[in-house]
């Protein structure tokens, strides 16, 4: 009966938080459409459903980053580092990386979005096929970038270069590139650089860095463990441009 209530009590409590969490933005819409708008909520019994359907969604999500994503991340980074091969650490980075991203449903709708915004540009026919094919092309570049992104992170860590060097030359690339790719691309490589780092992407390459950073001696957690995700934002800009250039 008391695990019975222990489980009760910290749904409740999960809810409350995730609740809390969402506020702000259902006051923000609330005060536009009311005061600003002036106009009743079109669909009103949809909208309060799918909000609590929003708060379930992330109040389970948050729990199931505490209990499995975050601890498996970390379990992973540390297992490898004590294992002492770098050449399976930094394959498993860039797996991680790979994967995750092409996982990210942001990312499978934007390069949707994108490949229509490009036939209509007349780069490419509106043919499904084509379409289909530069947008999951553009998906596997990004998603090759981001394993890349990771690799360079995680040999970061290891040879403990300082992040804002590697960043700087990495952004001086991007403006370089912005000037050479067809316009109708670098709109689509900055918004990449957006859409990897999302829900699935975001916690275990956190919890990537932060567990190879605790394991490796020397390396401060909060210092060395972060900075993964900053490569994973700037790097598919640049490929995505690059891939512009290509196709």
């Amino acid at each position: 009966m008391d695990d019975f209530v222990k489980m009760v009590s910290g749904l409740a409590r999960l809810l409350v938080d995730a609740a809390r969490d969402l506020l702000p933005i259902v006051l923000v819409i609330v005060f536009f459409q009311a005061v600003v708008i002036r106009q009743p909520f079109p669909n009103l019994t949809e909208i309060l459903i799918g909000t609590m359907l929003v708060i379930l969604g992330l109040a389970f999500f948050i729990r199931g980053l505490e209990m499995g994503l975050f601890p498996l991340g970390e379990a992973m980074a540390q297992a490898f580092a004590k294992k002492g091969s770098v050449v399976w650490l930094l394959g498993f980075a860039f797996a991680l990386g790979f994967g995750t991203t092409v996982a990210e449903p942001a990312l499978i709708a934007v390069a949707a979005e994108a490949a229509k915004t490009v036939a209509e540009g007349g780069l490419i026919t509106k043919d499904p096929a084509e379409l289909e094919s530069y947008a999951n092309g553009l998906r596997m570049t990004v998603a090759l970038s981001v394993g890349v992104a990771i690799v360079i992170g995680v040999l970061r860590i290891i040879k403990g270069w300082p992040i804002q060097y590697l960043i700087i030359a990495g952004y001086i690339g991007v403006v370089i590139l912005t000037f050479f790719a067809p316009q109708e691309i670098v709109g689509i490589a900055y918004d990449s650089g957006g859409v990897t780092t999302s829900t699935i992407t975001v916690p275990l390459v956190t919890a990537l860095g932060v567990g190879l950073a605790t394991s490796i001696r020397g390396r401060n957690p909060m210092v060395d463990g972060f900075g993964l995700i900053a490569f994973a934002s700037l790097t598919p800009m640049m490929f995505v441009m690059i891939y512009g250039m290509v196709f």
